[in-house]
């Protein structure tokens, strides 16, 4: 009999049981990670962390999925829309991440604006690591690229990340997802066709590294 993952099934076959056992981590739940949440738990990942510890407010409901509950902590919110989420509700910052135990996930994504957090991400657990970059001020989901982050290019947060990342001696590699796309505007700014598609771009890397295709 059909059930909820039946067409999922008939894409990735086998591959699909490597899904359900994955643990996978995410870190940020707004306009990118919101969406890259509900993409992992629709296709099938059996666990999944969230990490963040924002609240919403009027602003995010442009584009972040669950932010009608204003006021709410994003990550209780959301593990009281998807079963089996599990919700760790904090700042994610560079004594954070030193402490934090990344050996229980098979992959990490990380879907924060902080530099500093995402530069001691990148050095204590860049084997696992998913990046994402600047998707604000933009307008076409057609310029989102996927490439290593030496490889990036045209994107202001992932030339600051290669910038720290040398300056702090690292000397590893990541995939990360990024756009050349020239920003509109100079004031906070985002568009959902662009959000989300970093967010759904980061799902299917995230897929295809625990099905053993990238």
């Amino acid at each position: 009999m059909d059930d909820r993952f039946t067409r999922v099934r008939s894409v990735l076959n086998d591959d699909f049981e490597k899904l359900q056992n994955a643990h996978i981590l995410l870190l940020g739940v707004g306009g990118v990670g919101s969406v890259c949440l509900d993409t992992l738990f629709r296709t099938g990942i059996g666990h999944i962390t969230i990490v963040d510890d924002d609240v919403y407010d009027i602003t995010n409901q442009n584009r972040q999925l669950g932010s009608e509950a204003l006021g709410e902590v994003k990550v209780l919110h959301l593990a009281s829309l998807y079963p089996n989420i599990t919700p760790i509700h904090a700042l994610i910052t560079p004594e954070w991440v030193e402490h934090f135990d990344f050996s229980l996930y098979d992959v990490v994504i990380d879907a924060i604006d902080d530099i500093p957090a995402k530069i001691a991400i990148a050095h204590k657990v860049s084997e696992k690591l998913l990046s994402s970059s600047g998707s604000a001020k933009k307008i076409d989901p057609t310029r989102i690229q996927t490439a290593s982050i030496w490889k990036t290019h045209g994107d202001a947060l992932a030339k600051k990340m290669r910038y720290e990342l040398k300056k702090s001696g690292f000397q590893g590699d990541f995939l990360t997802v990024f756009s050349d796309e020239e920003p509109l505007c100079k004031a906070l700014g985002s568009l959902m066709c662009v959000t989300g598609a970093f967010g759904l771009t980061l799902a299917s890397l995230a897929i295809r590294k625990i099905a053993g295709k990238i």
